[in-house]
């Protein structure tokens, strides 16, 4: 149950962005080093938990321990956190009936309750503001408001409604947001609401901002009636409009209060509103925000003009212009663009534009194309990309477009500088779009590349379970020969890291996967050739057949034995060498398999590496002698003898520096229950002394590892038994000594910390 990890030569420290060239990047850094907030946290084990720790009701649903209660703070981020995470339900959702938890701010996106349950179970409540962006069809924008006009308080005080890609029946007729005289703010995006709609909308006596893009409104004459008190009108994608743009403008010149204009296009729909509203002279004189991306005919000289008319504009959208590229849009102070000239105005287009799949698309590529060649580490970026990936999870574009930024954000040492946490979340969006868009071979590809960073394979935590059977998928399609060398590299790390469970799951592909590397190898070695593929082929090998008795016996039913000495004899070199040694030792643990190794071929070649210069070769070459030669079963051949081999092994061991000294790669166990038949071995003090040596080798390198699987699997009662027998090899009872005392001295250390 050995293998080899080989330390890395980059630094593992993270190196912050500068927070004064890249505030947001720094800001970044910081959030996603910290710890996550300790509510949230006990949130989440609540959450996990929730069906063992709330009683069930007669109805089958939940509901809260009887003297349990939460602050209305914790109870709205509560209630988010589960939307969130997909656990929201009529089962779940019934532990916000009655007075226990008193809710304000209700975010149900994309939930599947029904309208019973969010009328029974929220709109008791006190709610302020209600997100019920893209909940399931079960949960229709009619039954919604009629459960918040149940109550009269909602009625008067609901501030915010959000209904974005929510389902309006074909029937259902005008929606009846009348009642709901407190409100302030609506978005109706992408649902069916009609002119008339509006007009019953306009109405309402606190409205201020409002939201009416992707819909069916042909006419925005209605908005006349709230003109006094309208702030923000966002009509993106406004395709069904039959007014005149004269008549258009005449509307908006009215709304004497609005400070934030939206009137962009679409991809597929481009509008050319933006340029006529350019050429205005008396329009919007104090707007602080407009937004004309996927506006045609649009010139850096007419959004010039229009800005400097208007001294009070903060922001203008301008993706899938043709402006933003003079240097006007650099150096005027205090205004920011969401465009495509520059990483700026791509960084705030991904931001403003992070729930419109048309425009994230569109600033992804653009992405794409400025960090092609990108030297600077950009978290701020990355983590927006992550959102965009999160926020789109079926739109295909957005997905493969994204997995290459990606790439770009975090190829080669770029990784080093991003956040663990972050990384983590974008591997795992990047396998989730694997699962929605399995037959799309560029992206797998795309998810293969980022495997191949050693930063997220060695120190990132994601479902290594899943990637390890997705990249076995590859293993067996014969690609073109990079894509082969790419594959079984990931695979020679994932094997390590999963665990004997995860093994087991996976018995049939790993045993494809053993036969598919042996026939690399063996390909390999009859043409003589030493690359990167047979490497990786090798240490996979001998990775999947770590602590795996089954993975070994397929090894050996499939001539790895036979494969195995043919490499030996082909090649000399010690990288290859001890790859096939740590191989076949993996292979000498497993007793059933043992005698099968036990051949003239085999040992003759095993003796000749025991003299190896190199001491991992030698290392592993006494390993596999020290197991084969435990048992006292019959020796088949005459040379080389066993008693002359067990000779040679002492005095192999003899001729090597302490067990403190350096490898050139640092040897590291699974488990030590190998070593203990050979430390119980009384009657052959060479391989005790051999299990030793590499027990204090290990120990004295990562003692805080290696003593716990010491004291876990009961390794300590047979050093003590050495250590007590007068009998014992002197060598082997002082080495004994030396383990344990590493062992006092670790956790003599360790508790002295704990106590302070």
């Amino acid at each position: 149950m050995v293998y080899f990890l080989h330390p890395s030569q980059a630094p593992r420290n993270l190196v912050p962005p500068d927070a004064h060239r890249d505030a947001q990047g720094w800001r970044v850094v910081q959030e996603e080093a910290s710890p996550y907030p300790l509510v949230s946290t006990c949130l989440n084990v609540l959450i996990a938990n929730l069906e063992k720790l709330c009683p069930e009701r007669p109805d089958g649903t939940l509901c809260l321990p009887e003297h349990w209660t939460f602050p209305q703070e914790v109870a709205d981020q509560f209630l988010g956190m589960m939307a969130w995470q997909g656990k929201l339900t009529d089962k779940t959702a019934s532990i916000f009936q009655g007075n226990q938890m008193s809710l304000k701010l209700v975010n149900i996106q994309r939930a599947k309750i029904s309208a019973t349950a969010f009328i029974n179970y929220f709109c008791h409540h006190k709610l302020l503001e209600v997100d019920a962006t893209a909940v399931h069809s079960d949960l229709p924008v009619p039954d919604i408001i009629r459960g918040l006009c149940s109550s009269s308080w909602i009625q008067q005080n609901l501030r915010c409604l959000l209904l974005p890609s929510t389902s309006v029946p074909h029937d259902s007729g005008l929606l009846p947001f009348g009642q709901l005289t407190g409100l302030r703010t609506l978005s109706v995006f992408n649902i069916r609401f009609y002119s008339e709609d509006l007009a019953n909308v306009s109405q309402l006596p606190s409205l201020e901002n409002l939201d009416i893009s992707n819909t069916q409104v042909t006419n925005i004459s209605a908005l006349l009636t709230c003109k006094d008190r309208l702030k923000s009108l966002t009509m993106h994608y406004l395709k069904c409009l039959t007014m005149t743009k004269a008549q258009i403008f005449a509307v908006i010149k009215e709304l004497k209060c609005l400070r934030h204009l939206d009137i962009s296009g679409h991809r597929q729909f481009r509008t050319d509103l933006g340029f006529y509203l350019l050429q205005q002279k008396d329009i919007l004189p104090d707007i602080v925000s407009l937004d004309i991306s996927g506006s045609s005919y649009v010139t850096d000289t007419a959004v010039e003009q229009f800005i400097q008319q208007r001294p009070t504009l903060q922001f203008v959208g301008l993706l899938a212009t043709d402006a933003g590229y003079s240097d006007f849009f650099t150096t005027k102070q205090g205004l920011k663009v969401a465009g495509g000239a520059n990483m700026s105005q791509i960084s705030e287009a991904l931001s403003r534009y992070r729930n419109r799949s048309c425009y994230m698309k569109e600033a992804l590529y653009r992405l794409f194309t400025e960090t092609f060649s990108v030297h600077v580490t950009m978290p701020a970026i990355l983590k927006l990309v992550a959102i965009g990936m999160r926020n789109h999870p079926l739109d295909l574009a957005v997905q493969f477009t994204a997995s290459a930024c990606a790439l770009n954000l975090t190829r080669q040492g770029l990784a080093r500088g991003m956040p663990v946490r972050l990384l983590s979340e974008v591997t795992c969006l990047l396998f989730k779009a694997l699962g929605n868009f399995p037959s799309y071979q560029q992206l797998q590809k795309n998810c293969l590349l980022s495997l191949t960073n050693s930063r997220i394979l060695m120190e990132v935590p994601f479902d290594r379970f899943n990637a390890t059977r997705f990249v076995l998928g590859w293993l067996y399609r014969h690609e073109n020969p990079k894509i082969q060398t790419m594959v079984v590299s990931i695979v020679s790390i994932l094997a390590l890291q999963l665990s004997r469970e995860q093994v087991t799951q996976l018995h049939e592909d790993l045993f494809m996967a053993v036969k598919e590397l042996l026939a690399i190898v063996k390909q390999k070695t009859a043409e003589n050739v030493d690359d990167a593929t047979l490497l990786f082929s090798l240490k996979a090998l001998w990775n999947l057949t770590d602590d795996s008795p089954a993975t070994c016996k397929h090894f050996m039913e499939n001539q790895g034995l036979a494969i195995s000495i043919k490499v030996l004899e082909t090649f000399s070199e010690s990288a290859i060498q001890s790859k096939v040694l740590g191989l076949l030792s993996n292979v000498a643990e497993v007793r059933e398999l043992s005698s099968k190794m036990v051949t003239e071929d085999v040992m003759k070649h095993i003796s000749i590496l025991l003299h190896s210069k190199q001491i991992e070769v030698s290392y592993f070459a006494a390993g596999i002698i020290a197991h084969l030669t435990c048992d006292k079963q019959p020796w088949p051949f005459c040379y080389p003898q066993r008693s002359a081999l067990l000779q040679d092994l002492h005095a192999t061991i003899q001729k090597w520096p302490s067990s403190r000294c350096k490898m050139s790669a640092l040897v590291t166990y699974r488990s030590f229950k190998a070593f203990f038949p050979l430390l119980g071995n009384f009657s052959q003090p060479v391989s005790q002394l051999w299990a030793l040596w590499a027990m204090y080798h290990v120990c004295s390198k990562n003692p805080s590892v290696y003593c716990k699987m010491l004291a876990e699997e009961g390794g300590l009662q047979l050093l003590c038994d050495i250590q007590a027998r007068g009998q014992a090899n002197p060598q082997a009872r002082q080495i004994a000594v030396s383990i344990l005392e590493e062992f006092r001295m670790h956790f003599t250390s360790y508790w002295r910390l704990t106590v302070r």
